[in-house]
This record gives C-alpha cells, sequence and structure tokens, in this order.
C-alpha cells in the first residue's frame, strides 16, 4: 500500500507540473504581476487537501476548513480529468497547427463541464427500492428497511448536507434505519462545532438506528466516535447482534482495521439461524464465505464504486462485488456506493445511492 501510494503521490505531483507549465504556455502575454497571482494561486489549490488533512485537529473556522476540503478535493479531479484531455489536446495541435493558440481552453472547458456535470449527479443520489423475499418468517409482517454507508461527515460534507439526507432517508418512513459505516470522516471536532448530532437526532425508525464502525471511524478517533454517537439515538454495533421485535436480528461486524474483531462464524455463532439474520459489514470481503454461513442479507459500502471513472474500473477487480445488488446461493447482498463520499465532490461514472430494502417474510 505504501508504494501505490507513493506511485499515486508522484503522478500527482507530475500531473500538476504538467499541467502548470502549459498554463504558464497559455498566459505568456499575461503582465509578470498576473502570472505570479495566477501560479500562487494554482499552487494553493494543488496543496490544498493535504493542507485541510494536516489541520483536520487544528481549532481553525470551520468555513476555512471547508474551504480547503473542497478545493483540495475538486483540484485532485480536476488533475484525473485535465491531464489526458491536454494530452489529447496537444495530439490536436499537431493535427491542426491552427489550433496550436486556444489547446489550453480546448482541454479547459470540456473538463469543468464534466466536473459540473459530477457534482450534480454527486447530489442527486439514486434511491433503490428493492423487495427482498426472505426463506425464514417475519411474524410482524414486511419489514423496510432503509440503510446508507459513507455520509463522511466533517468538512466535506457538513451541517446542510446531513440534514437533506435526514429528509431523504425519513421520506421513505422506515421501520429501521442502518448506517454501513463511515459516517464521520476525519476528525469529530467539525461534528461538534457544528451540533450536527442535531440532524442525526431527527432520524426517525420506530425499530430503530444502528450502524456499524468503517475505517474512518478509526481514522476519526474510534473512542470519540463513540462520545459523539453517544448525542445521537445511533447504537453502535461492533460485533454484536441485537434482535429487533419483528424477529430480524442484525449482527453489526467491527471494521477489518480492528485485527482482533470477531470472524463472521464468531459472531453469527450467537444469532438464532432460524429467524432472519443481516450482516452489517462496513467492508465486502469474504462474501462467498458469509453466504456460505447462512446469512439472509448482508449491507456494506467502503468502495464507493471507485467514485470517479476509471476508479470504478479498478475496485470491480478488487472486490467479489464492488456495488449494487446482488443475489449470491444463500443471501442476498448490497454494496452501497455511498450516500455521499469521501473528497473530490463528483461523481463520474458511478451514483450516490440509499437502499430501501423491503424485507417479506416466508
Amino acid at each position: 500500500m505504501s508504494v501505490f501510494f507513493v506511485i499515486l503521490m508522484l503522478a500527482y505531483i507530475l500531473g500538476n507540473v504538467y499541467i502548470f507549465m502549459r498554463m504558464l504556455r497559455c498566459i505568456s502575454g499575461w503582465t509578470c504581476a498576473a502570472r505570479v497571482s495566477v501560479s500562487v494561486l494554482f499552487w494553493l489549490g494543488a496543496t490544498a487537501l493535504f493542507m485541510a488533512m494536516a489541520l483536520r485537529h487544528v481549532a481553525l473556522p470551520y468555513a476555512v476548513h471547508s474551504a480547503l476540503f473542497l478545493i483540495g478535493g475538486s483540484w485532485m479531479a480536476f488533475v484525473l480529468y485535465m491531464v489526458p484531455a491536454l494530452v489529447l489536446a496537444d495530439f490536436s495541435g499537431l493535427l491542426f497547427p491552427k489550433l496550436k493558440k486556444c489547446l489550453f481552453a480546448l482541454a479547459f472547458v470540456p473538463v469543468v463541464c464534466l466536473l459540473v456535470s459530477g457534482n450534480l449527479r454527486y447530489r442527486n443520489p439514486e434511491v433503490n427500492i428493492i423487495d427482498v423475499q426472505l426463506d425464514k418468517p417475519l411474524p410482524g409482517g414486511p419489514v423496510k428497511v432503509v440503510a446508507v454507508s459513507d455520509v463522511h461527515l466533517g468538512f466535506g460534507t457538513g451541517k446542510k448536507d446531513i440534514r437533506r439526507y435526514v429528509d431523504m432517508i425519513n421520506a421513505q418512513s422506515p421501520d429501521v434505519v442502518l448506517i454501513g459505516g463511515d459516517l464521520i470522516d476525519s476528525s469529530v471536532r467539525p461534528l461538534h462545532s457544528e451540533r450536527m448530532d442535531e440532524e442525526l437526532s431527527a432520524l426517525n425508525a420506530p425499530l430503530g438506528v444502528y450502524m456499524v464502525p468503517g475505517n474512518h471511524e478509526y481514522i476519526s478517533g474510534i473512542d470519540d466516535c463513540i462520545g459523539f454517537l453517544g448525542k445521537t439515538p445511533i447504537v453502535l454495533l461492533r460485533d454484536s447482534v441485537v434482535t429487533l421485535e419483528c424477529g430480524l436480528q442484525i449482527a453489526g461486524r467491527d471494521d477489518r482495521v480492528n485485527p482482533f474483531r470477531k470472524s463472521p462464524g464468531e459472531l453469527l455463532g450467537s444469532a438464532d439461524k432460524s429467524k432472519p439474520v443481516l450482516l452489517l459489514d462496513h467492508q465486502p470481503y469474504g462474501l462467498a464465505e458469509n453466504d456460505a454461513l447462512g446469512i439472509d442479507v448482508q449491507f456494506s459500502g467502503h468502495t464507493h464504486d471507485g467514485q470517479l471513472w476509471p476508479g470504478n474500473l479498478l475496485v470491480g477487480r478488487m472486490y467479489e462485488q464492488a456495488a449494487g445488488w446482488k443475489r449470491w446461493e444463500h443471501a442476498f447482498v448490497y454494496v452501497s456506493s455511498g450516500l455521499s463520499l469521501w473528497g473530490p465532490p463528483f461523481r463520474i461514472g458511478t451514483s450516490s445511492d440509499m437502499a430501501v430494502l423491503v424485507l417479506h417474510g416466508k
């Protein structure tokens, strides 16, 4: 992983240098002061996300942190698409010499349009309503489960965003709400300062709101996250099983960041296999193993479905099921792309989503 990170950082730096050199050529006719100003703004944008991560525990105004996350995340996506766009533009310049004076604009404008459309796609999550016919009884009748993952509350996803998400969830009139990890992004400080517990406390589900930790709860400090969740109605499940009044059992597994978490077999050993079992596990590993253990439904997240193309192609090779809904031999598995996201506020080639699982007993 460290080698991959070094390669990724090197590619990001070289991409920025390439764009910067091409930009300087484009603005060569500007005054010296203008070129210097643009250059400073360029490198502030290129380093904004790293500054945001380094300063996330520092007591700066929320607006400053939020701006750094927004600019930095957007810049990463800009570089991802601007580099190949410039390469194509330069190639076009070889074929059509008259275009040489506007090659930078020829690449810049389509990339900006792509990012605008990606932001709109991110801000309009899909609501996937799925009827699930179980092989076990639910004495109280059908149960509507609204399941979300990867909200990443913090400096990127703020108070207005979570208020909108809570309204979306409540609009489905759920019996129970499940959160598949990474509710919190990288620090609980902005959640306390912006009192985001007020929005989370508005979640309305008669059978309760349950959550498992994700890797970002550990990045944020698991004890700090537990303290914050104590201000909300959310019940955190860490290698534990809870049985709802309707007979549905929710087995919540701790995140794989914890090397001492229970195995699926150990966790499900405390469940009653004659009743429906829904496994909540943030990272979708070992799906075939879980299916063989006799679970009925599994909900996971973590992958973001790659978030930005071609990331979706990569995660499709990394996981048995990277996103969406699938019936395995015994179990129904839903892997969420995430209600929100981390970093770049765009969805390109993927969609934000919320699952509405209507469980029908035998």
